[in-house]
């Protein structure tokens, strides 16, 4: 069974030691964001922080995905499942969407407000890292807007500045879907309908973070992926739709041509890098909100926190998808949570010459191949989840010009750490195809064997040893 909302999935992270409820006093004020942070990077559990300084009656719940146990978790598969296991799993559940359900109402409208009763201060948005602009109530949020031109609703995360009471910024940038469906709205001088909303099962911001096709509306793909229809309850004060269960909806519309500065904000690539830019502004005309509320928070930084673990594991169930498309012999794929998602790692078979280049173009001709300036393509024989052997295979394999194609001037995200200030303001990047295929036109005898376990030793020997291994005395 699908988890029915995030106290659920809060109470399976308790069954399996995944979460620390925290009883003491803890303060929005930058505190609640460093262990969050601490716990990132130690890979400690999820935090539900039970009293929050100021805010009687309100909860924060930080790392929700921040591991991949976590995330197995959030599947229902086993928490030691592999990032190959869940990536399969993950793949074979979207080619099945299921449509959401429509229901009167829900515990999320247990609380309304609206109007002039409106006040973000209520909630108890954190300072999340030092040095960041403001207080940011959305960090872990689903943000909900309509295509004027079509059905398409996109779900998406895009981080949320409290500016007033009434009204955030929010970081949109053009190629997001959430850009391309605001640039409609603000050609025409319309404002954008637009809803936020926290604290949902999972799953629901697995698929909003992960860059689900153009014209795809991610609340089917959620139902495949969870087995089970979303249930959705309207707005109190637009048309657009929210989980019935969600902790906190924040309803309004995006202004067009109006800009106010947000930022800076740790962001994914590790750094506070996008600094404080006149961004759109989100007005807010209503709130609704359940008993005794809980505002999930993503310390986003350095590597692994919950955006680098969704955001790879969706890019590369995208990228696979496209790959099998195209008809080339891809036998897996890796996007590391530790490389910011800066590095896609394919392994292949290589049935013809310069197949790397390939297979790079087809990876950054996807929606989410903006943002990943670095393709690294390996033999079959090279687990690509394993980055000794991707190591290995990068050090020896790949010759240092033969092996290497640069491409200049490609569209990237401006968060990308190694950009230039004008590279960044212009939106261009570079990328770089590391071959670490052996080439075709070597003889039998120029193909050296690698001198592993796997490949160098009798079948009947490796056998052996692996039958007689703890018997040597071996743990493992």
């Amino acid at each position: 069974m699908a988890f029915n909302d995030l106290r659920e999935f809060i109470t399976a992270l308790e069954k399996h030691g995944e979460i620390q409820k925290i009883k003491k006093d803890v303060d929005w004020n930058l505190e609640a964001g460093a262990i969050i942070r601490r716990c990132n990077e130690t890979g400690g559990p999820a935090q539900l922080f039970e009293k929050i300084k100021d805010y009687p009656g309100h909860r924060i719940f930080g790392g929700p995905l921040a591991t991949l146990r976590r995330l197995a978790i959030a599947m229902e598969m086993s928490p030691d499942a592999t990032y190959a296991e869940i990536i399969d799993e993950f793949f074979y559940r979207q080619t099945d969407p299921i449509k959401p359900i429509l229901v009167n109402t829900g515990p999320c409208k247990e609380h309304i407000l609206v109007g002039d009763d409106v006040d973000l201060n209520m909630f108890p948005a954190p300072l999340v890292h030092g040095g960041d602009g403001g207080r940011y109530i959305g960090t872990w949020n689903v943000g909900a807007c309509k295509d004027p031109d079509s059905d398409w609703i996109n779900w998406g995360t895009y981080r949320l500045m409290v500016h007033d009471r009434n009204s955030t910024g929010i970081f949109i940038v053009f190629p997001q879907h959430v850009g391309v469906i605001f640039n409609k709205y603000e050609k025409m001088n319309k404002p954008m309908p637009y809803t936020a909303f926290m604290g949902v099962e999972p799953l629901i911001n697995l698929i909003a973070a992960t860059g689900i096709p153009h014209g795809v509306n991610e609340v089917d793909v959620v139902g495949g992926l969870r087995k089970e229809p979303v249930k959705l309850v309207k707005c109190e004060t637009n048309d657009l739709l929210v989980p019935d269960t969600a902790e906190i909806v924040l309803e309004g519309e995006i202004l067009p041509n109006i800009r106010k500065d947000e930022g800076p904000f740790g962001e994914y690539a590790g750094y506070q890098i996008s600094g404080v830019m006149p961004r759109p502004v989100f007005k807010v005309k209503a709130v609704t909100y359940r008993n005794n509320p809980i505002l999930p928070t993503s310390c986003i930084g350095t590597p692994v926190d919950d955006s680098h673990i969704v955001v790879s594991m969706g890019m590369a169930t995208g990228f696979k998808k496209a790959l099998e498309d195209g008809a080339y012999p891809v036998t897996g794929i890796y996007v590391p949570p530790e490389s910011a998602y800066h590095v896609v790692i394919v392994a292949t078979e290589t049935p013809y010459p310069y197949i790397a280049n390939r297979i790079a173009a087809c990876i950054w001709a996807q929606k989410n191949g903006f943002i990943v300036p670095r393709v690294i393509v390996v033999n079959s024989d090279v687990d690509p989840t394993n980055m000794a052997e991707v190591g290995h295979a990068l050090a020896t394999k790949c010759h240092p010009v033969r092996g290497t194609t640069t491409i200049d001037r490609l569209p990237t995200s401006p968060i990308t750490g190694f950009l230039s200030h004008e590279e960044r303001d212009q939106g261009f990047g570079c990328g770089v195809v590391y071959d670490c295929t052996w080439p075709l036109d070597w003889k039998p005898e120029h193909t050296p064997p690698r001198s592993s376990f796997n490949d160098i030793y009798p079948e009947e020997i490796k056998e052996r040893v692996l039958n007689n291994w703890k018997d040597y005395g071996f743990k493992k």
